[in-house]
């Protein structure tokens, strides 16, 4: 799938255009494109992101998934969608294409466009095909970008390419897969390559020639520095197809795809709401005295703190060994008890409370390794230490601002940007909901301050665009509003008592959060005695049956 190619889908692409145009009428920070036909071949790509995928990137942006599966002349619509993962590890949307035309210049135009919209945050990493059309535009558009090809894809174009030689060999696929999975070191993995391929005298093949030379972009031992979201270095997922499996087929038309595109985004929030509601409302089983265990359980999603806990428990079969002490920075082996082969180097700084592991499970995944929780423990460090807890991966990932785990900077023009500025007032406005919907008093406070900001948005509206940095325009010329002392001495006042005000309301609210935690929790209480209860007299009433039949 390396050159370009025309694809044409008839009057179903108009279809798709004015529900664009609909939503965007509906919603101004619904964002889409249309390539522009300058050169008579790449007209006719179309882009769109709605609210929400851009809200999803600015919390889960980090690593990018560039899904073309629907490319493939077996499909119907040339569908690319922009996905991620959300603190649940579930698959989230950023964006989706109508790929039309396929050519260098139209992927750059799709990465140039996808990247505006989210408001020019660039990914640390970024999954796609092996595509030579995808390379040369992640090149140039996201150079500072990790670009992993799917290793999945290339063993089954392997298979593909290599099919008498599975067919007459049948180990020598298990063999190679496991070559590339199981690889913990560089030099293990060049050595394992080097005999398979003397094994099966196929040294001189020119696929895995060609596929070897690009190993440092799919092979997982040399992408370890780098994080891509997944629970551990060989979880790679087996399509790049998590989104809209399943709702996008062989047989969806372009008709359909509006249809579809709508249903997958709604199957996907409910999942991210129920698994919300299971990380908030239920406790998971404690297998460790550890706090922190207790602490992980208490800031993570639940999928993410069964990861971590899994890492925690094997902490008891992998004892850290010191072997180097140079004063601050103290060195340690660790190893499964009966595979000392398999052991893995932690440097330990005590001032900083950093750790490096060999394995670098955390740079890879964002998820503390068993490795270091071996020597936190010898140690006796009993709290996760602030860095190696990614807020993306907690159950608060989408709350407050935006803070990034990974330390690169926004354009300082991304705060410029309405999408921002939408997503931030939401963000705000989601709170007071949130808040609001736990007691009647609180809704009541909630719905004054609201009253109240609409007012003054009304007001500030009302003024016009002439009303800048408190100047008033008058007459079509803007000058300075002067004020009397008396005007001056009353504003004083008037804001001194709305910081009263506001002071008495916080506390107030503080309080009343206070007391509705009490109420929740001798609720859950009670619940669990009336469900205790409900146990106790099933079993009775079992035996009751019992007694009966004998």
């Amino acid at each position: 799938m390396s050159g370009g190619r025309q694809r044409t889908l008839g009057v179903g692409v108009q279809h798709v255009l004015d529900y664009l145009k609909r939503m965007q009428a509906e919603n101004p920070a619904f964002y889409y494109a249309v390539q522009g036909d300058g050169d008579n071949h790449t007209g006719g790509n179309i882009f769109w992101a709605d609210a929400t995928s851009r809200m999803n990137h600015t919390h889960f942006g980090d690593t990018v998934v560039l899904d073309t599966t629907f490319r493939t002349n077996q499909y119907r619509v040339p569908l690319a969608a922009f996905t991620g993962f959300n603190h649940h590890g579930q698959p989230v949307l950023f964006g989706c294409a109508l790929v039309l035309y396929e050519s260098e210049s139209s992927f750059i135009w799709l990465f140039q466009t996808w990247l505006q919209a989210m408001s020019g945050r660039q990914p640390i990493s970024i999954t796609t095909d092996p595509d030579r059309l995808i390379q040369v535009a992640v090149a140039q558009v996201l150079p500072g970008t990790r670009h992993r090809f799917c290793k999945w894809s290339i063993f089954r174009e392997t298979q593909e390419k290599l099919s008498h030689l599975c067919q007459s060999h049948p180990t020598f696929e298990t063999e190679f897969r496991k070559c590339v999975n199981e690889a913990e070191t560089i030099e293990e993995f060049e050595s394992c390559w080097k005999a398979l391929l003397n094994r099966y005298y196929i040294m001189d093949n020119d696929w895995l020639q060609l596929m070897y030379s690009a190993r440092q972009q799919w092979v997982p031992v040399y992408m370890r520095d780098t994080f891509f979201g997944e629970m551990s270095i060989n979880e790679s997922y087996r399509s790049l197809n998590l989104f809209f499996d399943g709702y996008i087929t062989a047989s969806t038309s372009i008709q359909m795809l509006v249809r579809q595109y709508e249903k997958a985004m709604a199957s996907w929030h409910e999942k991210e709401l129920k698994a919300d509601y299971d990380t908030i409302n239920s406790m998971p089983v404690l297998k460790t005295p550890s706090p922190m265990e207790k602490q992980a359980a208490d800031l993570y999603s639940r999928r993410i703190f069964r990861k971590f806990q899994e890492e925690l428990v094997e902490t008891l079969a992998n004892p850290a060994t010191k072997i180097d002490d140079t004063g601050t920075v103290a060195t340690y082996r660790v190893a499964k008890f009966g595979e000392d082969h398999k052991a893995h180097a932690v440097s330990f700084n005590s001032l900083e409370m950093k750790a490096n592991c060999s394995c670098q499970l955390f740079e890879y995944s964002g998820i503390i390794c068993r490795h270091i929780l071996a020597v936190f423990r010898a140690k006796n460090v009993l709290t996760l230490p602030s860095q190696y807890v990614l807020k993306r991966w907690t159950r608060n990932a989408r709350n407050g601002a935006v803070i990034d785990d990974h330390n690169s900077e926004l354009p300082n023009e991304a705060g410029d940007s309405s999408t921002v500025r939408y997503n931030n007032l939401r963000q705000e406005a989601i709170k007071y909901v949130e808040e609001g919907a736990k007691s009647i008093h609180i809704y009541n406070v909630a719905m004054d301050a609201l009253k109240e900001a609409s007012r003054k948005v009304a007001a500030v509206k009302n003024r016009g665009p002439g009303a800048i940095n408190g100047d008033i325009m008058a007459n079509g010329v803007v000058g300075p509003l002067v004020a009397t002392e008396e005007d001056q001495s009353t504003t004083y006042q008037s804001v001194e008592q709305k910081e009263k005000k506001i002071r008495e309301l916080s506390a107030e609210l503080e309080k009343t959060n206070q007391r509705c935690e009490v109420y929740r929790a001798n609720l859950l209480a009670v619940l669990r005695d009336m469900e205790e209860q409900k146990l106790k007299l099933s079993v009775k009433v079992q035996n009751a049956r019992l007694s009966l039949k004998e």
